[in-house]
């Protein structure tokens, strides 16, 4: 392995261990894509940790999509950016998905309220469900569409137990992700919501996002038979789903202060078993 794909994987393990994790199941001559569309999707995920004010992520997420856009661009001497623009090129991955990809994350910039369920499944859509697409297009591209309706609600459930595990920093942030069509159904509005004052009412909206998530987990399930075996690699974190559901309803609203991240060794084994089964 070149030092350039070992730097991209350290890269992938530090910034995301359960892709990281998922890139190693993988087949070995997919691993220097994966890793490379992982460790893009981790960076951009992640602008908001590392900024203050919403302007400088927005800088951030332009560059990207600079260098994306520029067919002349070899990345700048940026690693990652190379190794991302090697994937795109080899595997003719769609610029367009990838940028809508960036513009999606200018929402996690803002404290805006997530309007409503529709608005939540398309910012799923444009992130995690494209992820699992494009991962497909690496693994076995010519029957990645067979896969893609499978991919769109597994990608809606990845990103709903993602948002259950950081909602703790989400909370002392003011971000408030829950669509709030939801909130409203169970008596409560995003100012109601942060000041955490109704617990039975936040436990009933926590429940309900849970409920949301594994609404789109079951349709993905119905869909498994149409993910080839290649590209069943694309979806083996979905596994880590189903947990995050369970613990969460089971906190309610201590799930604003109690971080529910199950152990590292659990989700290697969910995800390991899953390669194994071909079932998430």
């Amino acid at each position: 392995m070149q030092e350039a794909d070992t730097q991209i994987l350290a890269t992938l393990r530090d910034t995301d261990r359960d892709r990281y994790l998922a890139c190693l199941l993988s087949p070995p001559e997919k691993r220097q894509s994966l890793a490379a569309l992982y460790a893009f999707y981790a960076e951009i995920a992640r602008v908001r940790d590392l900024i203050h004010e919403p302007l400088p992520g927005e800088i951030r997420l332009q560059w990207w999509r600079d260098v994306l856009s520029n067919e002349q661009s070899s990345g700048e001497g940026h690693p990652l950016a190379e190794a991302l623009l090697q994937c795109v090129r080899e595997h003719h991955l769609p610029v367009a998905v990838l940028e809508s990809m960036i513009d999606a994350r200018i929402f996690d910039l803002y404290d805006d309220p997530m309007q409503d369920r529709s608005a939540l499944e398309g910012y799923a859509g444009e992130t995690a469900s494209a992820l699992v697409q494009l991962s497909s297009l690496i693994l076995d591209p010519s029957n990645a569409a067979r896969s893609a309706e499978a991919a769109g609600h597994a990608g809606v459930a990845q990103t709903i137990a993602g948002l259950l595990l950081l909602m703790p920093i989400h909370h002392r942030r003011g971000q408030v992700y829950l669509p709030a069509d939801l909130l409203r159904a169970t008596g409560l509005d995003r100012q109601t919501f942060l000041a955490a004052d109704d617990n039975e009412a936040i436990g009933r909206a926590i429940h309900a996002f849970c409920g949301l998530g594994r609404d789109h987990l079951a349709k993905a399930r119905q869909g498994i038979g149409s993910i080839s075996s290649q590209n069943f690699f694309a979806f083996v974190p979905i596994a880590l789903a189903e947990p995050v559901f369970d613990k969460a309803e089971k906190a309610g609203a201590r799930l604003l202060q109690q971080p529910i991240q199950p152990a590292q060794w659990q989700r290697q084994w969910r995800m390991w078993r899953a390669t194994r089964r071909k079932r998430f």
